[in-house]
């Protein structure tokens, strides 16, 4: 059994925790008296509880007419970050947008994870859903059940505090959210990418490398080149393709070595498995398309001349 100790910190005490797990498991003793280095570990439920209120106020707050493509990006990103953990499009558009939001974000999960304890909730929780509950739920559940009962009540009650928070400083702030963006310009949420890009243009450095641009080139190559492609378009996370020969179409390896999660074969209809960057991915793709087209089209009348 894991006695209270001085001196451990937060790396060392998880895997300690693990090791303990069927001790903890078979004991009555609340959890708190036995693992009480386990309330610097519950920074995974602002991913859950947390990115629910976010994404409904980021939802409620956008116009009436971009509901459906804001609601579109929200649910994957807000499945992603509930379920494993990944936060990434929902804080990087925070960063990307207004950066006093990420640190009210921080304020409002340390609150959460306070309370949490306060109530008697600690456990190896830095992630989502399925590994909260598959590391503390499912072994602890039987002789600890209060603790996740705690953790569940704590967690409700600051979703609403998350989504009046957000909704309050988005409509105070006319800040331009997903959805909330002037008429030309792009509903999307931001990435890790898009944040550097900016961060350097604001330094006054020169963005040379761009990541959708090398993929979307990998990937049109990978198709057999702009002549062979008849329509292009993207849902939430798929670049879909129709090609006119789909034997021009090369191997799943070169795709995915470009950074697809996968790729779909139809016949002559595929889609690629890129991710919430999807749209940027596009965008890259069909100017390079057009590129190549207009290219082959002035070939063509200079041999015709």
């Amino acid at each position: 059994m894991w006695s209270r100790g001085k001196g451990r910190d937060n790396i060392r005490a998880l895997p300690i925790a693990i090791q303990n797990l069927s001790n903890f498991a078979n004991s009555t003793l609340p959890l708190k008296e036995l693992f009480p280095q386990g309330g610097f570990a519950l920074h995974g439920n602002s991913k859950i509880f947390g990115a629910i209120g976010i994404a409904l106020a980021i939802y409620k707050t956008a116009r009436p007419e971009k509901k459906k493509i804001v609601s579109g990006l929200l649910i994957p990103a807000a499945l992603t970050a509930v379920l494993v953990g990944i936060t990434e499009p929902l804080e990087f558009t925070f960063l990307f947008i207004a950066p006093f939001l990420f640190a009210i974000h921080a304020v409002l999960a340390a609150s959460m994870a306070a309370v949490m304890y306060a109530f008697g909730v600690v456990g190896n929780m830095g992630s989502g859903l399925i590994e909260i509950a598959a590391i503390n739920w499912i072994p602890l559940f039987k002789n600890h059940t209060s603790v996740m009962i705690a953790q569940i009540g704590v967690g409700m009650a600051f979703i609403p505090i998350y989504y009046f928070v957000f909704k309050y400083c988005i409509e105070k702030f006319r800040l331009k959210t997903p959805g909330r963006e002037d008429e030309d310009e792009e509903v999307k949420l931001y990435t890790k990418e898009d944040f550097k890009n900016k961060k350097d243009a604001k330094n006054g450095n020169v963005i040379v490398e761009n990541a959708y641009f090398d993929q979307a080139y990998t990937f049109l190559q990978g198709l057999g080149g702009a002549q062979n492609i008849e329509t292009v378009n993207n849902c939430a996370t798929r670049l879909r393709v129709t090609v006119f020969d789909e034997t021009l179409v090369k191997g799943d390896s070169v795709f995915k070595g470009a950074g697809a999660h996968g790729i779909v074969r139809k016949g002559n209809a595929l889609q690629i498995i890129v991710g919430l960057s999807v749209p940027q991915v596009r965008d890259c793709f069909e100017d390079l398309m057009n590129k190549d087209l207009e290219n082959i089209d002035s070939e063509k009348n200079l041999i015709n001349a």
